[in-house]
């Protein structure tokens, strides 16, 4: 193995081999021991979600590497390093900031954030490439705002403190709504730059009008990553959105389309940026977020008609805002 491997699948753990090359990863799913499995071992984001399309209890994702990693644990953060490649995982029980002045997820967030970026600054890998974000309740509105607007205005007042930039140069991302659960914040970061993607059928997410909340959401639509002798491309959350604005409301197929198209462009995008061959659509490991369970059915023939067998993991779980009923998100790797 000559680089980083994206290995994903349902049901047992996938690796049994040497633990020490896995960088880190994630578990999908309500299986009853899906918390324990692996507990310890690397840093794996447990995400208590129920998983479509499959009679699977969970799904496992890990990130393995070629050499022997690294371990640590820094103010709650829970990570492993492999050369210049970081990868960790930071869980917070929002009670915990229930006496704060500031809504308690607004605050666990600006918390968790300052703590990553503490972390990479310790590291010396100062560079956030891609970041999962998952919280309870993403569209119930508490202290007078919406959980998601929140959790921007906490994730933003955290770059600010920390001289992050706040447009461009800023890492993919995604937040979806769960259940139940702390929040919980997976992250990879390295010694390099990445590259950020934008949309052209969009408008940049840390550019949308003050409708939205009253800090944008900061993320890129997708970055391009060069570990040695490796690219990688991160595809952010990406959902029914033309411009700045929902479209296709209450039409789950529709918005499946909207949603695959703005992929197919970003993709387009990171092509024309990528120093290795093209990525194609079928080649990359997707995981789509499905409001309703009993729409899988729909967006599954939508996906798999333009994406054939594609390796796509299908999770319920509710979308930044309300009136959209899923969100895609990618990952491929190329040699270089």
């Amino acid at each position: 193995m000559s680089g980083l491997q994206l290995l994903g699948g349902p049901g047992e753990p996938l690796v049994s081999r040497e633990t020490a090359l896995i960088l880190g990863g994630a578990r999908i799913g309500l299986c009853p021991d899906a918390a324990h499995t692996a507990l310890g071992a690397w840093p794996e984001q447990i995400l208590p979600a129920r998983l479509l399309g499959t009679a699977a209890a969970s799904w496992q994702e890990v990130w393995q590497c070629p050499h022997p990693c690294r371990a640590g644990q820094h103010d709650g953060l829970v990570w492993r390093r492999s050369g210049d490649i970081l990868y960790g995982v930071i869980n917070l029980d929002e009670a915990e900031f229930a006496h704060r002045e500031l809504p308690p997820l607004q605050a666990a967030t600006e918390s968790a954030y300052r703590r990553i970026f503490a972390l990479l600054a310790a590291e010396q890998l100062p560079e956030l490439w891609r970041v999962w974000n998952y919280f309870a309740a993403i569209n119930a509105e508490t202290h007078g705002l919406e959980r998601y607007r929140q959790f921007n205005s906490g994730r933003q007042a955290a770059f600010i403190a920390c001289q992050a930039a706040l447009s461009g140069k800023v890492p993919a991302a995604c937040a979806l709504g769960i259940a139940h659960g702390p929040l919980s914040i997976a992250f990879m970061a390295g010694k390099t730059a990445a590259t950020p993607v934008e949309n052209p059928r969009q408008v940049s997410a840390y550019f949308y009008p003050a409708a939205y909340g009253p800090k944008s959401p900061t993320f890129s639509r997708a970055v391009l990553v060069h570990p040695p002798g490796q690219e990688i491309l991160f595809i952010s959350g990406t959902a029914s959105i033309l411009g700045h604005q929902t479209v296709h409301a209450g039409d789950v197929a529709a918005q499946t389309e909207e949603s695959l198209n703005n992929i197919l462009a970003v993709l387009a995008e990171a092509n024309r940026q990528a120093h290795s061959t093209p990525f194609q659509a079928r080649e990359l490991c997707y995981r789509a977020y499905v409001r309703h369970a009993a729409d899988q059915p729909r967006v599954a023939r939508v996906l798999t008609a333009v994406l054939g067998a594609a390796d796509i993991c299908y999770v319920e779980a509710d979308v930044c805002r309300s009136d959209l009923l899923v969100e895609i998100e990618a990952t491929g790797i190329h040699r270089t």
